[in-house]
């Protein structure tokens, strides 16, 4: 399985969609593979696993209403993750599929999703293995609308917003994945 080949199937034709999302992914790969990399050290880690997973993570934006993206689906973009999930898992990438449901932010409790009034079923979308918390960690980094990787201030205050317990799981990636 090839990720840009996977990419471009979904988005022939959607030629400012699929700059953005290449763009932005190929940024969270090179993270997550640097940090996969600096991880493994210690601990076992699937980098290139991680690699592919960083390209893939978003592949589910396409379907969602945002313009500003060169999507225009009909779903909230929040659904972009459970999107990408159903994708992947009807390519035959299960375990793609869990990055890409469990990347939001540092993860989505059902507590998140009843709190927040989300459109997303009601089941735990937190990182599980260390591979899914690699790629959510990376991802806080880059924005697909504005260039340049946040600082960890950054990410720390964009979190902040939905509680500090967020942050604490931020804080916690950070220590174990500085890169």
């Amino acid at each position: 399985m090839q990720p840009l080949e996977l990419i471009d199937r979904y988005y022939a034709g959607h030629v400012q969609a699929r700059k953005i999302l290449i763009a932005h992914s190929r940024q969270v790969a090179k993270l997550a593979v640097a940090v996969a990399e600096q991880v493994g050290r210690s601990m076992q880690v699937d980098r290139d696993f991680v690699e592919q997973a960083g390209l893939l993570h978003d592949i589910g934006m396409i379907y969602t209403d945002a313009p500003m993206l060169g999507c225009h689906g009909k779903r909230p973009y929040i659904t972009h993750g459970i999107i990408g999930a159903e994708l992947l898992g009807n390519e035959g990438l299960p375990s793609h599929a869990l990055v890409s449901e469990r990347h939001i932010g540092v993860g989505l409790s059902v507590e998140d999703i009843k709190s927040q009034g989300l459109p997303l079923p009601l089941r735990d979308m937190c990182p599980q293995s260390l591979e899914e918390e690699i790629v959510a960690y990376a991802d806080l980094f880059f924005s697909k609308t504005q260039h340049g990787q946040r600082t960890p201030e950054m990410v720390r205050a964009s979190l902040a917003r939905y509680g500090q317990y967020k942050v604490a799981i931020f804080d916690t990636w950070h220590n174990r994945f500085k890169h």
